[in-house]
């Protein structure tokens, strides 16, 4: 099968086919360049993705990173990352190997076919020269004998004319050979050049025209043969990532066979628990009997004469229903605690202590690591000083040195907090509070940390709010009474049982054995207010006053 030999007389549409084959070839390039292109948005995107849900540093969400459930999806998002990477050399192998190879074989292709169909047609003008050529041997061996038989002609007639001199006739005669003459010539060379014509015709379509066609055809071959390597190829690129993505999508299965529902249900509680123990049980109130009341008994009467039902405390030592409290209003700023986290309750409190002390501990090793590296470097200075000038590093030196003891000083003092939290020191007025008969009440007084204020045994408490589990309850007049402009009465008195610091915005500083009024008495919220003159009003904590409410307020 042999395009020289079958397609001989097909130069045309020969030239018309491997046109479009190289149309198909170029449209196979532009298939894949596109698909190259798209292989790079899509890895793009899924970056994007990958990044926009990543956790941003010192946030929030770092933090909630610590569950096995997030965990896996921070895994997730990372495999996505390198699930993006591997379309990318997608892109990458398919520009080098297909795109960029088969660009600079369609130019070759170009210059060869051209070539190609260049001898061809020089070969067709030569026959057809050789065509012409043989025509006009022809036509001139034709005139050459029309010519012989009309002297031979005129020979005849002159020479049976017996009026026409013998001049005349040999005159005719020599003329009639001279054309016979130039006949024969003109027979050998039309001969000659026949001969020739179909001996060059012979090697034009037996020869150089099936020679050309086939170098054509093998042209064609290969660019058949090309086309399909590159589609192969193309599948090959593809085949090659499949057991990297694989991995990718295994290591997703496996960061999700990694969940342990148990594990971050213990992490909740780490993270939550306060270390108070639950309320008490609310002794019954004997009103047939005169009695003095106490704060805890009235702490959560109505002083407003409602009518409503409200529960009351029997005792000192009982504790408060804290977690069942409305929040409170106090516009309480969040994460502007004390340095030694006493705003937070003992667990949490004793947690990010430890964190703190771990911190520092590590900034401390970290300096002694720089100190031990510039004391090596200086003991080399002084055994070799052309290396350099040991004095250089000395200022270095005393700077870490002041670090590393200011960071100690740092991380005892966050020990000694931590060893008080953990029972390893004594606790702030702990014999007071065993005195008043309210030490394990205070354990339990705090306000829950998802909802409201806490409260914590050495007589600190918290304003800290969770928003994840913030509980939805009616607001009361509480948040209104700020802007009361006539003073509210008096309905009592109270006496401090500890030092209260009110550093914010509502609340009122008080100190221990302290005696002050009483304007308003606690809702259920775990808050009293107090007045000390004309100018100081606010709350406090209800387990920190003993109250004394006068005999009119306990009637109305």
């Amino acid at each position: 099968m042999s395009w020289g030999t079958e397609l001989w007389d097909q130069f045309d549409n020969l030239e018309k086919h491997t046109q479009w084959g190289i149309d198909v070839l170029e449209k196979f390039i532009k298939f894949v360049k596109e698909r190259t292109e798209i292989e790079l948005s899509y890895a793009k995107q899924l970056r994007n993705l990958s990044k926009k849900y990543q956790p941003k540093k010192n946030s929030k969400e770092e933090e909630e990173y610590r569950y096995t459930s997030t965990r896996a999806f921070l895994a997730t998002l990372n495999e996505m990352n390198d699930y993006a990477g591997q379309h990318e050399v997608i892109s990458e192998n398919m520009t080098s190997l297909i795109t960029g190879e088969l660009t600079r074989y369609v130019q070759e292709l170009k210059q060869e076919r051209k070539s190609h169909f260049h001898d061809g047609r020089k070969a067709q003008q030569h026959i057809e020269t050789c065509w012409k050529q043989l025509e006009a041997s022809k036509r001139r061996f034709e005139r050459d004998c029309k010519e012989a038989d009309r002297a031979q002609q005129y020979f005849e007639k002159m020479d049976a004319d017996i009026n026409v001199t013998k001049a005349d006739v040999e005159k005719a005669r020599q003329q009639a050979q001279l054309r016979h003459q130039m006949a024969e010539d003109s027979k050998a060379e039309y001969s000659s050049t026949l001969q020739k014509f179909n001996s060059e015709q012979h090697d034009h379509y037996y020869t150089h025209i099936p020679n050309i066609f086939q170098k054509i055809q093998e042209m064609e071959e290969r660019r058949i043969v090309r086309i399909g390597e590159s589609m192969k190829t193309f599948a090959e690129v593809d085949r090659q990532v499949i057991p990297i993505i694989g991995k990718c999508l295994d290591e997703i299965t496996k960061a999700a066979e990694s969940i342990d529902h148990k594990n971050d249900s213990q992490l909740v509680i780490e993270a939550f628990k306060s270390g108070f123990e639950p309320p008490g049980d609310i002794d019954f109130e004997d009103f047939t009997q005169p009695m003095k009341r106490t704060v805890s008994e009235s702490s959560l009467s109505n002083s407003r004469g409602d009518g409503k039902s409200e529960l009351k405390f029997g005792g000192k030592s009982k504790g408060k229903l804290w977690p069942f409290i409305k929040k409170n209003k106090l516009s309480l700023k969040l994460g502007a605690g004390p340095e030694d986290f006493s705003h937070l309750p003992p667990e949490q409190r004793r947690k990010k202590l430890q964190q703190k002390v771990d911190e520092l501990n590590k900034d401390i090793q970290k300096e002694m690591d720089q100190r031990d590296a510039l004391t090596k470097m200086k003991d080399v200075y002084i055994k070799n000083p052309q290396m350099g000038d040991a004095a250089s590093v000395d200022h270095r030196l005393a700077e870490l040195g002041q670090n590393i003891e200011k960071l100690r000083l740092e991380a005892q003092k966050f020990e000694g907090w931590l060893a008080e939290v953990e029972g390893r020191l004594p606790m702030r007025n702990e014999q007071a509070r065993r005195q008043s008969g309210l030490y394990e009440a205070q354990n339990t007084s705090a306000v829950n940390s998802c909802a409201q204020d806490r409260e914590s045994p050495d007589g600190s408490y918290t304003e800290e709010q969770s928003q994840e589990t913030e509980m939805k309850v009616p607001a009361t007049d509480f948040d209104d009474e700020f802007d009361d402009e006539e003073p509210l009465p008096t309905i009592g008195t109270c006496k401090a049982l500890y030092t209260f610091e009110g550093q914010n915005e509502g609340t009122i500083s008080v100190a221990e054995g302290e005696m002050l009024y009483v304007i308003e008495e606690d809702k259920g919220d775990g808050w009293t207010r107090i007045r000390r003159n004309e100018d100081e009003e606010g709350y406090v904590p209800t387990s920190y006053v003993e109250v004394y409410l006068d005999k009119n307020a306990k009637d109305s």
